[in-house]
């Protein structure tokens, strides 16, 4: 069995995604709502609700062999306002760092390190937040490689993140986990330039990682719909057609062409602001638009299903929202809209996290931990 602690744990999809060969031994959120939902799935023992600046190295037990940290990242989004890593809420990195940093203190550095958040990581502050997060990482000794995965290879919502991956300084690796050169599929360009930026001696730390390619997905948005939702109920006509007139051309012209093959197809539907003027827009190419929270004024997501004339509009169900989070039809969602829609939209995709811990995380993990008792014996 491998150990994990599991910061910023929101529901628990990190967990979810980890599998069962590993076991929580510290979960931590702010959030109380988010809290009781992981319990409930997870169970409450792990689960420790508060403020990780609060927490010591004394409050985890054991030695992890892994700590995940999927930290806010609202002052690093394109939406934000370039607050980065000084902001009040990705700011909180720091906390987690610290909290790293005393484990190293007392010999109980967890072997791997995961960082989860938003491609925004990337660019924000021009890449200066990007360079000090591979410099603060690697300051604890870390060795320090990044990808990007849309969660589009997994489930039918375009939702591309930045995961962190780092390993101490004597972590045996598997033979096939690095790479010589960057991969175009998970490594972007604009990651690739990042890379570059970054001062001599963190690009000596820089890994490639190799991350196996994904399975074909098997399913579209129109799959995961709902017949009958619950948490939520189908527009007026009055309000579908408020949503058409709000369309920009093009994007009317997407509704009008989907109409005139008289097949029932199911649309995607954001509202943005575009010049002042809030404006429908609408996606018919089976993958749904990133799942947002519904705070800070963000459009919450808009099922639009069409079939000839007809046209009807609602917003994505709670269940909906975590099956494009990939989430169990047995997880159990908070029964208000607001809060399983911010849990959800919060959230890790967990195919995602499963592929990622299949292919790199858990064989570096099992290399470690059999080179550790080969070592011992």
């Amino acid at each position: 069995m491998l150990d994990f602690y599991e910061f910023f744990a929101g529901g628990g999809m990190a967990r979810l995604g980890l599998g069962s060969c590993w076991n929580c031994l510290f979960a931590n959120d702010f959030d109380p709502k988010k809290a009781d939902a992981y319990k409930q799935h997870h169970g409450g023992s792990a689960m420790h609700v508060g403020d990780i600046a609060q927490l010591l190295p004394h409050d985890l037990k054991g030695q992890a062999d892994l700590a995940w940290a999927s930290f806010p990242c609202q002052d690093l989004s394109l939406a934000g306002q370039g607050k980065g890593l000084e902001g009040s809420r990705s700011g909180t990195f720091w906390s987690f760092l610290q909290l790293m940093d005393g484990l190293k203190k007392e010999g109980r550095a967890p072997a791997i390190i995961a960082l989860e958040n938003v491609c925004g990581a990337i660019t924000s502050n021009h890449g200066r937040d990007f360079s000090e997060l591979v410099r603060a990482v690697c300051g604890l000794g870390y060795r320090v490689g990044c990808l990007v995965i849309d969660a589009a290879h997994f489930v039918p919502q375009s939702r591309p993140r930045l995961f962190m991956l780092a390993v101490g300084p004597n972590v045996h690796l598997p033979s096939d986990a690095l790479r010589s050169d960057p991969s175009s599929l998970w490594h972007p360009r604009n990651l690739v330039e990042a890379k570059f930026m970054l001062p001599k001696p963190l690009q000596d730390k820089w890994l490639w990682w190799n991350l196996a390619l994904p399975p074909e997905r098997e399913n579209v948005f129109a799959d995961l719909i709902e017949p009958e939702p619950l948490g939520v109920a189908w527009n007026s006509d009055e309000k579908t057609q408020a949503l058409l007139a709000s369309m920009s051309v093009l994007n009317r012209a997407k509704v009008k062409a989907v109409q005139q093959t008289k097949r029932l197809r199911v649309g995607a539907l954001y509202k943005r602001t575009r010049g002042g003027v809030v404006r429908a827009e609408v996606r018919f190419d089976d993958i749904a638009g990133c799942l947002r929270t519904p705070s800070g004024g963000s459009s919450r997501q808009t099922v639009l299903v069409v079939k000839g004339d007809s046209v009807r509009s609602r917003l994505v169900s709670p269940r909906e929202a975590g099956r494009l989070m990939g989430l169990p039809e047995d997880y159990k969602l908070p029964q208000k809209y607001n809060d399983a829609y911010h849990l959800v939209g919060d959230g890790l995709v967990v195919p995602a996290v499963a592929h990622l811990a299949d292919h790199l995380i858990t064989p570096i993990a099992r290399a470690n931990q059999q080179a550790t008792l080969a070592f011992a014996a």
